[in-house]
């Protein structure tokens, strides 16, 4: 039997994706901190492992994944962050150093097939150079740096292959949406609700755990897949929640002027509290909501062969989960 382990395998998409390799046939491992509950939610068939990835000697990270063929690299801060200035150190140590840290051992360990999960904001860098967001923004610059030092691991005993994705819809056991602290209780404040011009790729988290399975059985060594679905403005996507969730709001544009000034006022108040987010807020309007940051999934879906759909279905469940309103 095939054997696969998932670092961060009790998390939104380690555990979509532990279900889906289950679903597949696979014996199912999962590197995770220990807490409270998981027996009652977590699948029985994942072996659980339990240890802190970040003090982890080498040796420990070797043993606990010695004897898999695959491993799923699903941790870290995400761009939601607010670490201590300077935020580029937080974030190299949490996303660069750890993961290739992990990588390294997992080699050594026999894997042999390895996935990163990255985010879509390194293909953006990429395909919009002129953006520079590597330049303002740290936690993209850690990003960046990720893919490329994590594929250098491979070092011919191991394919290693990235996943670059968007905005993910859906739920999992015991834990409100995150969309509910950094989107809707900020918004909800205000009526009407102010928002920029501008849109996402988006797709469902089962999707996006096809994709990673996907990516283990047929993915090739050193690509980053730019992982999507469907291409959806943001006034569109609030609408789809603020109904689902029975919210009464109306979404008012934004121009970019006004959002550049409040974003400024909000990275000035976290300076003063000496925190500096991964996504400069003075720029982050600038850069990235007011763009269509649209992708074309095509290939990605043609190589690892993952569904599409039912992304508004998920945007509604995932509204109603964070009112308790299912």
């Amino acid at each position: 039997m095939r054997r696969v382990i998932i670092i961060g395998g009790t998390g939104f998409l380690g555990y979509h994706s532990g279900l889906e390799f289950l679903s597949r046939g696979y014996d199912v491992g999962s590197l995770n901190l220990p807490g409270p509950g998981l027996d009652e939610w977590f699948p029985e068939k994942i072996t659980m492992k339990t240890g802190n990835l970040f003090e982890m000697s080498h040796d420990e990270l070797v043993a606990a994944m010695k004897g898999c063929h695959a491993m799923v690299y699903s941790v870290g801060p995400d761009d939601r962050s607010m670490p201590k200035t300077p935020s580029y150190k937080f974030f190299s140590e949490k996303l660069v150093d750890t993961s290739v840290r992990v990588f390294e051992a997992a080699r050594e360990a026999g894997v042999k097939r390895a996935v990163l999960l990255n985010s879509y904001f390194a293909y953006f860098h990429r395909i919009k150079p002129k953006l520079k967001l590597d330049s303002r923004h740290n936690y993209i610059r850690a990003r960046i740096e990720q893919a490329e030092l994590v594929i250098g691991t491979g070092k011919e005993m191991m394919d290693v292959m990235v996943l670059e994705l968007p905005y993910i819809f859906g739920t999992y056991p015991g834990e409100l949406p995150i969309w509910k602290e950094i989107f809707l209780d900020r918004l909800l404040k205000f009526n009407p609700v102010f928002y920029p011009r501008g849109g996402t790729s988006m797709i469902t988290v089962e999707h996006v755990a096809e994709a990673i399975a996907g990516a283990i059985e047929h993915g090739k060594h050193g690509k980053k897949y730019h992982i999507g679905d469907v291409n959806m403005s943001w006034h569109e996507m609030f609408a789809i929640m603020f109904k689902a969730a029975s919210i009464n709001r109306r979404v008012v544009r934004l121009p970019l002027w006004a959002a550049k000034i409040a974003g400024f006022i909000m990275q000035t108040n976290q300076r003063l509290h000496g925190r500096e987010p991964g996504l400069h807020l003075g720029y982050i309007f600038q850069d990235i909501i007011s763009h269509e940051f649209y992708l074309d999934p095509s290939q990605s879906v043609e190589e690892l062969k993952y569904g599409r759909g039912g992304v508004v279905e998920a945007i509604e469940e995932t509204a109603r989960a964070c009112y308790g309103r299912e």
